[in-house]
């Protein structure tokens, strides 16, 4: 405990000089110490306004608001914070795990652990539901909301024999992503490096989202996954600091998949924005795409997924960045089947037409699908506790299922397609989207 003689010492010192920012620094540090939270709240308070981006500042005065379980106060202190300390990621998990947001306090509480192993707490890592730190990140994405944390985990556990159908694009992926990394010595010799970036682009549910977790799973390496909530801030250059930073943690982590849903957000066309701030996050954004340094990015696969891939900068189509887009196209017949017997494997079968209800399920999307599984499960379930025993489940009620729904987003997502490539495709960007709209190719 720190001696009150000198507590009171240091605070007739301030009273004599109250713009003396070390001064008041230490003294707002000996209360935090002596466990008189609400004086060094205010001397934090008092210091911040002498040195208002002070990070190290900020950090004091949110743990002071955490032992003082004022935890929404404490995430609000942390968020003007740029390139803080890591005992503010520790302090900010903390804060997050107080206010019931596990999944956002775990890549905060890794961060901080990794850059500084002496913040380890086992017992605040057992509250967060890992017993060690991961040696690469990983995300399992099922969870959706919230979404896009620096992961935790190891291990995806899904691969592209886990994907039905789709082979050309993962194939594609295949040869883009992941037989760099895999045959890296072959590549080198044609002057390839692994890294790069490729843009999955298609109707809403038909597994983007899915295939870049398989193309992790498949290469064995850690998996991030980005959403907006992790890189827009309100605060001018938050967003580029947040971009920056995730870009990073994928380098020291390298092989390592980085996977960016709804990208069209990030990355609209800027000649379409109002504001500069926003405009500035598309340059950042292109820039960590480039590698501020040569091989930086070497590793880092940047998977990005968009409903809207017309709506995107043209400049993140250029070499070296997003320079393969990929369309995912609504499962056909065969794929809807193959879809259809991977949602039913843990689900008890009779003998099963998986090919009949795919003839019935015409323009569905796999979520779609599994709306439909979903239906007949619910169904088949009120028979069996009304038998008083598990009934299997059958293709007439996979096909009751399937004429009670509807597809979701696939017709009005080939509508609008179908005016871009048909009105705006003078660079042949479209010409992979020809043969789903009826159009004939050039």
């Amino acid at each position: 405990m720190t001696d009150r003689g000198a507590l009171d010492a240091l605070r007739q010192a301030i009273e004599v000089s109250p713009d003396n920012l070390p001064l008041r620094r230490h003294l707002a540090e000996q209360l935090l110490a002596a466990g008189l939270l609400m004086d060094a709240e205010g001397q934090f308070r008092e210091a911040l306004a002498l040195a208002p981006g002070d990070a190290g500042l900020a950090t004091g005065l949110a743990e002071a608001f955490l032992r003082q379980g004022k935890n929404g106060a404490a995430i609000a202190a942390l968020d003007r914070v740029a390139d803080g300390p890591p005992k503010a990621g520790l302090i900010l998990a903390k804060a997050l795990v107080a206010e019931g947001d596990v999944p956002a306090a775990r890549p905060r509480y890794w961060e901080a652990v990794a850059r500084d192993a002496a913040l380890a707490d086992p017992a605040f890592e057992a509250a967060l539901g890992h017993s060690q730190a991961p040696p690469v990140p990983v995300e399992e994405i099922d969870a959706e909301p919230p979404e896009g944390r620096v992961p935790s985990g190891t291990g995806s556990g899904v691969t592209f024999d886990d994907v039905a159908g789709m082979d050309e694009v993962k194939q594609t992926l295949r040869m883009k992503l992941l037989l760099p990394v895999q045959q890296p010595d072959l590549f080198a010799a044609y002057g390839k490096r692994a890294g790069g970036g490729v843009l999955l682009y298609g109707p809403p549910g038909c597994g983007k989202t899915h295939l870049a977790r398989a193309a992790a799973g498949e290469l064995g390496a850690g998996f991030i996954s980005v959403g907006l909530s992790d890189i827009l801030d309100m605060y001018i250059g938050s967003s580029e600091r947040n971009l920056h930073s995730t870009f990073e943690t994928a380098r020291r982590n390298a092989p390592c998949v980085l996977f960016f849903d709804e990208v069209d957000a990030l990355a609209a066309r800027r000649s379409d924005m109002r504001h500069a701030t926003n405009r500035q996050v598309v340059n950042q954004f292109l820039a960590e795409l480039d590698g501020v340094e040569a091989g930086a990015n070497e590793g880092v696969l940047v998977l990005a997924a968009t409903n809207a891939p017309w709506y995107l900068d043209a400049a993140f189509r250029r070499p070296g960045r997003f320079d393969r887009l990929v369309f995912v196209p609504p499962p056909d017949a065969a794929a809807r089947a193959a879809v259809l017997s991977l949602l039913c494997r843990e689900v008890p079968l009779a003998e099963m037409d998986f090919r009949k209800v795919a003839g019935a399920t015409d323009g569905f999307a796999g979520a779609d699908l599994k709306g439909v599984v979903d239906r007949a499960v619910e169904a088949k379930l009120q028979e069996a506790m009304r038998a008083g025993r598990p009934l299997p489940l059958a293709t007439g009620d996979l096909l009751d299922a399937a004429r009670a729904a509807r597809p979701t987003a696939v017709p009005e997502w080939m509508a609008t397609a179908r005016n871009y490539v048909m009105h705006a495709n003078e660079s042949g960007t479209w010409d992979d989207l020809l043969p789903w709209i009826g159009g004939k190719g050039r």
